[in-house]
Parts: structure tokens; sequence; C-alpha cells
């Protein structure tokens, strides 16, 4: 049955849905691993996260050969549904079932689509990563778990866009990285950072220094794990300044963790926050400012001056909707 869910920032406790959470992370990896595959190189790997849509998770259009193909996640009727540019069409219900099986499943549409692709099947950024074809363990998959972890993305996505539209310098899209799980956007000041010593499961170092080859302001979400088992907020800036952890967040309830070096802020407070927008957007706010003030950024030349008002009307109403607003 399709999952319908009309809270815009449901629950999302990691107890209750950790299986699931494990399972659709290997998921997106075998997706994501597609993507990386077929995608021109950009730089600071932007040619391979997942972009969140109206239905779930997408890779956009990918080149193959002189056909394009795309690959979606539909978290509303849990099928992965693969699309290519001549008409061929192959849908794979999400349900549980090992990930070995999700992966040859795959695997196997793509060849009868005429668009196969060769992965390292290795997962990545996972300590103790299992191959996907050898992968029997996990098998968990609730719809209406992935549902929710679906909208809160959508909630996320839409802050993030909002905050990356204040900033007129080098920034990333608003992505959703399938190694570490997580919704992201990233702003730079255009000067080259110091090498990143990496250290990443299962990941070259030298996937890292080029992620973070320039210096960066980084914010976004995640799920939970590690040093946070609970969904939360994170923000960081690399290289971090002297004073960073310490410098003054906004909203009360963030905090820095040092096992992570990330400022924090739990998914719980900001749900149960009568302006969840306005929570995020201090959280983004001052831990970009903590970060570009004590590395010396141009701010004047990277920012705006400001957003416009939040219900100014951008585009003006369809003809058809002035017709009948006259008739």
């Amino acid at each position: 049955m399709p999952s319908r869910n009309t809270d815009p920032w449901p629950a999302l406790p990691l107890e209750e849905w950790a299986d699931t959470c494990v399972t659709l992370h290997l998921m997106t990896q075998v997706v994501g691993k597609i993507r990386l595959a077929c995608a021109p190189m950009v730089n600071h790997w932007w040619q391979v996260p997942l972009y969140v849509t109206a239905r779930g998770l997408t890779t956009s259009a990918m080149p193959h050969g002189t056909q394009t193909f795309q690959i979606d996640f539909d978290f509303i009727d849990h099928s992965l549904n693969v699309v290519v540019s001549d008409g061929g069409v192959q849908s794979i219900a999400l349900r549980p079932g090992p990930i070995a099986k999700f992966y040859g499943d795959v695997m196997d549409a793509l060849r009868t689509l005429g668009v196969p692709v060769r992965i390292w099947p290795q997962p990545v950024e996972i300590e103790g990563a299992i191959p996907f074809v050898e992968d029997v363990e996990h098998t968990a998959y609730e719809p209406e778990q992935a549902h929710r972890f679906w909208l809160v993305l959508g909630q996320v996505d839409r802050a993030l866009a909002q905050f990356r539209s204040r900033f007129v310098g080098k920034c990333s899209p608003v992505h959703f990285f399938w190694g570490s799980f997580d919704l992201a956007v990233t702003r730079f000041s255009g000067l080259r950072a110091p090498e990143h010593p990496g250290g990443a499961p299962n990941l070259g170092d030298w996937v890292m220094r080029e992620a973070y080859s320039h210096e960066c302001s980084s914010c976004g979400f995640w799920p939970g794990s590690g040093a946070v088992q609970e969904p939360a907020f994170y923000a960081y800036a690399y290289p971090e300044p002297a004073g960073y952890r310490e410098h003054r967040i906004r909203p009360d309830a963030a905090y820095y963790s040092d096992t992570m070096r990330e400022h924090i802020l739990p998914y719980e407070s900001v749900r149960q926050s009568p302006d969840p927008d306005l929570m995020l957007d201090e959280f983004f706010q001052s831990t970009y400012e903590a970060g570009a003030e004590l590395l010396r950024w141009n701010r004047a030349e990277l920012e705006h001056d400001g957003p416009a008002p939040a219900d100014t009307v951008l585009v003006p109403a369809p003809s058809y909707a002035r017709h009948n607003e006259v008739t």
C-alpha cells in the first residue's frame, strides 16, 4: 500500500528504525555507485550525490553512451524505478530482503534495459562493510519508516535551499551523499585548504582530499550514527579554526561534539519547536558565521545583503489563475 503521512516533521527515533536505516543506506549506495560510474567528474565529487524529489530520491539524468537514464527511489509506492531515454522502464519493489538480492535485481534491470553498468560492489564509509553480492545479513525494510525519513529529507531540503540562496560565492547544490547518508549543502571561500588527513572507512584518502581541497563551511542532516545516536543537524568548518568549538551558536539546544568535531542540533528539538524553520536558520547561519569570521572569509563578496521576505511572490501567477480570478 502507498505510504501517506501528513506530519511535516514526523518522529524519527533511530532506535525504532535502525535496521531499516542500515538497509536503506546500503540500497542508496548501490544506486549511488551507478551514478559514480556514469557521471563525469565534478569538483568535490558533486556528480555522485542523489537529490530529493516529490516522491523520494533520484540520481537525476545520467549518460550511457548516446542514451540517458535515471534511477528513482519512490518512498510513497515503495519502488525503485529505472527509466531510459528510449522509453524503457523497469521497477523493483522496495521490500524486506537481502541486499545481495537487491543488488542483483538492480544489475539485472540495467542489463535488460540495455544500460549495463559495472561498479565496485563494496560499501564505503561503513565499518565492517559486507560486499553487496555477499550481504544476506541486512534485510529489513519497513515502508512507513522509510517514508518518514523521506518526509524529513523534504523539509530539510527546503530549509537548506533557503539558507543556500543567501550566498553568491561557490556553493554546492543541496544534495544527499549516500556514503555518509546525509543531506548537506557546503559553502566555499575560494581559498585552498590544508591537505585533509582522510581516514574514512573503506574510502581512499585521496577521495577525502578532493572533497576538502578548499576551505568550506558545511551543514546538513543525518539520521544518527557513531557518537550521535539520534537524528540531528550538524555543521562544521574545514579547516576548523581556533575558537570554533567555543563560539556562541544559536539556538540554545545546539552543542559542540568533541568526538564528531561538529556543532550538533538534535532533530527532536527542531521538531518540537513552535518555529522549526527559524530554529534551523539560526543554527545554519550562526555556525556559518563562526567559521567564516574565524577563517577571515571575505563575506562582503560572498553574501547577499539579505534574503527576500519569506512571503514575497517572486513569480507572477499563471495566466489561467489570473483569468479565473476575474471570471
